[in-house]
């Protein structure tokens, strides 16, 4: 009997540790991992410059700038519409458009000074102490936003700060914690940012 139990607390023993290895092994799961921005490509947007080069062709080269009405103009062709496409897009449809006077140009966009579309700006109102909208980048945090904008004012209820976000048509509000993150330190406070949030930081009515 004795040789039997003791057989008997080997295998619980032996499968206490394989549950426990497997434990220790399961991934870590990230809080943040449902706010994460899908990749994208950048769309130009109203107020972008944009670098035109036409190879072999000097003279229909150009740095221009993208007008309030998302359109801008060449030598060669008139109110080309611009925003909202890729640098790539919009190089191909030049081509397209340059073919008429120039034989096989080939049509190279470089984006500079860059504002984005209003869909994909970030947005800070409130007491911020430079409230604006931003031109989102990628990977771009709380943190970032808040560096951004010269941090809030004296009068901000940093923790009762909101970023409001549109989630499949609806809009859904954020709770942050903006005095842990920026006097504290407190990165847990920080989060992912996403094209078109808007972070509305409220009056301390202390």
């Amino acid at each position: 009997m004795w040789p039997q139990l003791a057989r008997f607390a080997t295998l619980l023993l032996a499968s206490a540790l394989i549950l426990s290895g497997c434990a220790s092994r399961a991934p870590a799961v990230n809080p943040d991992a449902s706010v994460q921005p899908e990749a994208r490509d950048y769309r130009i947007g109203p107020g972008d410059t944009l670098n035109i080069i036409v190879w072999r062709n000097p003279e229909v080269s150009l740095v221009v700038p993208v007008r309030p009405d998302g359109k801008f103009s060449t030598p060669l062709v008139e109110d080309i519409a611009a925003s909202g496409k890729t640098a790539t897009a919009l190089a191909r449809e030049i081509e397209t458009s340059l073919a008429k006077f120039i034989q096989d140009p080939v049509v190279t966009v470089v984006v500079t000074n860059f504002v984005g579309t209003y869909s994909e700006q970030i947005r800070v109102i409130g007491q911020a102490a430079k409230p604006q909208a931003l031109p989102y980048r990628k990977e771009m945090s709380l943190l970032d936003v808040i560096i951004a904008v010269g941090g809030t004012t004296e009068f901000a209820a940093g923790n009762k700060a909101n970023v409001i976000r549109n989630v499949d048509g609806q809009q859904k509000r954020i709770a942050v914690r903006l005095d842990d993150l920026m006097k504290d330190g407190d990165i847990s406070a920080n989060m992912t940012m996403r094209p078109g949030d808007i972070l509305v930081i409220p009056e301390s009515i202390f």
